[in-house]
Parts: C-alpha cells; sequence; structure tokens
C-alpha cells in the first residue's frame, strides 16, 4: 500500500497500469478485469486518482488500490473451478456499483454478483452506473448482476439458501457478524474490515476463511479507515 499515490493517472488504463506496476495489482487476470470498467462511469470526481471520492449519503468509493487488495485477497474463491463452476458473491456495500461489475468480470458465464446496499438511493446509484456501459448493462439485463436493499449486517439470503463463496464487506462492521459467517459456503472466503475498538478509530481489513469442513481461519491483513457498516439513517 506504500506506493499507491504514484498510481493515478490521467486515464482508466493509465491508473490500471500504474498499479500494475507498483505492484498493487499482481494477477494478470485481475489487471484485465479492471481494464474492462471504466472507474468514471462510478466516480463522480476524479475517477483515475487512487483516492478515495465521495458518492453521498455519507459514503465513499474506495481508492482503486483498495479496491485490488480485496479482489487479489479473496481471487481464488471468485475464479471459477471444478468444485465452484458457478461462484456467488454477495458485495455488501456495493455503494457506486464498481467493485461489483469488476468482480462480475471474474466470475465466468455461469457466475453471480449481488450488490446490496442499505440506501435506497445507493442502490439504485449501483445500477445507473452500470447501465452507463454496453457490458455492465448486459451484466444486469442478463441477471449476472443485481443490486438488493438490505441490512448488510444481515447478509442476504435468496430462495434457494446457497450460501456465498465470496463475502466482501466495503464498510467497518463493529464486529465479526454470525450472520455473515454462516453465510459463507464451505469452502468460501470474507474480506470484510472490523473495528479494533468501540469507538472505531482504529481498524484492520480481516481475510475469514471457511474450509470445505466448516472450519473457519482468521488472519488479520492491514490497517484501513472505513465508513461504519450501520443502520440506513431514519427518513423524516
Amino acid at each position: 500500500m506504500t506506493m499507491a499515490w504514484t498510481c493515478s493517472g490521467a486515464t482508466n488504463s493509465a491508473l490500471i497500469e500504474n498499479m500494475w506496476k507498483n505492484g498493487l495489482i499482481t494477477d494478470p487476470r485481475v489487471k484485465e478485469a479492471f481494464l474492462k470498467v471504466d472507474r468514471a462511469h462510478y466516480s463522480p470526481s476524479m475517477p483515475y486518482d487512487d483516492s478515495p471520492q465521495p458518492i453521498g449519503h455519507d459514503a465513499t468509493i474506495s481508492a482503486p488500490h483498495m479496491h485490488a487488495a480485496a479482489i487479489e485477497h479473496v481471487l481464488s474463491y471468485i475464479l471459477p473451478s471444478s468444485t465452484s463452476p458457478a461462484p456467488r458473491i454477495l458485495d455488501i456495500g456495493s455503494g457506486s456499483g464498481y467493485l461489483t461489475h469488476v468482480m462480475a468480470e471474474l466470475v465466468g458465464d455461469a457466475g453471480e454478483v449481488v450488490g446490496l446496499e442499505h440506501i435506497e438511493e445507493l442502490r439504485k446509484l449501483g445500477e445507473q452506473n452500470m447501465a452507463k456501459s454496453a457490458e455492465g448493462r448486459r451484466l444486469l439485463e442478463s441477471g449476472k448482476v443485481k443490486f438488493v436493499l438490505g441490512d448488510g449486517r444481515k447478509g442476504w439470503k435468496e430462495g434457494d439458501g446457497a450460501g456465498w463463496d465470496v463475502i466482501h464487506v466495503g464498510a467497518a462492521a463493529v464486529k465479526l457478524h454470525d450472520e455473515l459467517l454462516e453465510q459463507i459456503k464451505a469452502p468460501g472466503c470474507m474480506f470484510i474490515p472490523i473495528d479494533d475498538d468501540r469507538f472505531g478509530y482504529n481498524q484492520h481489513v480481516w481475510r475469514i476463511e471457511k474450509d470445505g469442513n466448516g472450519e473457519v481461519t482468521k488472519k488479520k491483513l492491514f490497517g484501513v479507515r472505513y465508513v461504519p457498516l450501520t443502520d440506513a439513517p431514519r427518513r423524516p
């Protein structure tokens, strides 16, 4: 993360190439996915800066290097495999929809990505941003990507009750919520920022992995600064 500030570019491809050169993207499949998604469709200002930007409703689009780190830490579960040919991904706090779209470029033809938001305006924002590109519209129309409204702390259950190969959480939780842990497939993985203290001043990202027998391992990755995973704001 120490070289992130050097990665900004004048174009989307320049931004991604700079992250690649500086080792913030290390897998060519991840690089290819990021190149397919123009961040200008998702960031209302300075889209090619490697920095977070506000998107309204006290939410932000994370810095590109943070999105790259998130994907690379769970990549083996995002990609189709013999044990999971149709990966199911839950993106909690999907916000702008940017990372939701990038992950959809990696899950293969049979995969599925669901963006979960607790604010209706942000749920709509993700859909609207994806619809700015022909590929985004195709993903939405095919049902491969959808955005839903709900409490991210409780995850998202669909009719078949199937779990998720990957759960990505884009906001800081006060703890590792049991509902999220239960919804990870065995095997499966979660990338989640968690507060270190009750004030939320310090946070770390954790990689939570569940093996085929349901055994869970937790690894602290690095310190971060995320907005909190909270209730939706009350309407007047």
